[in-house]
């Protein structure tokens, strides 16, 4: 917990020792004007820019053979080839591959990615986001379809490339 007595650089050694460099990142868009070093309710810290220079790397990192998969820097690569996708279809595939081997039902799949209750018509939604993904992550056909799914039910992420 920052306690707003402690000195700028100690606040920001805590920031930098419990947020990745993409988290300070994007605190800096959204909370600090420019380059200031103000962050709301007038607390000041100094020097924040140069420890995002410095802070650790991503944390959240996933890798299956020729798969890579960086959650904090949206990035999704396949044999070195960074694949492209749509929010939803990174915040999909996010979800499966963080729960490998584990059934994500259509419902579950909306409220953490979609954050609403949605129609029917949604799960038609998933499965197209879904087959998109799939359709991108194979770029040869030596690629493992690492996506599976569970009839009527929903998706789930298999590393394992075995049977469903």
């Amino acid at each position: 917990m920052l306690d707003i007595s402690e000195s700028g650089k100690q606040i920001g050694e805590k920031l930098s020792a419990i947020l990745s460099k993409t988290q300070l990142e994007e605190m800096s868009r959204y909370i600090l004007e420019d380059e200031a070093d103000v962050i709301s309710n007038g607390l000041v810290v100094p020097g924040l820019h140069s420890l995002m220079e410095n802070a650790e790397q991503p944390l959240t990192v996933i890798q299956y053979g020729d798969l890579y998969f960086c959650l904090e820097q949206r990035l999704v690569s396949v044999q070195g080839q960074e694949i492209e996708l749509t929010a939803k279809e990174f915040d999909i595939f996010a979800l499966l591959i963080m729960n490998p081997r584990r059934v994500l039902t259509y419902d579950m799949i909306i409220d953490l990615v979609w954050h609403e209750n949605l129609d029917y018509y949604s799960h038609r939604a998933i499965s197209n986001h879904v087959s998109n993904l799939r359709r991108k992550l194979r770029i040869a056909p030596e690629i493992p379809d690492y996506i599976r799914s569970v009839h009527g039910i929903g998706h789930k992420f298999n590393p394992d490339n075995g049977p469903p």
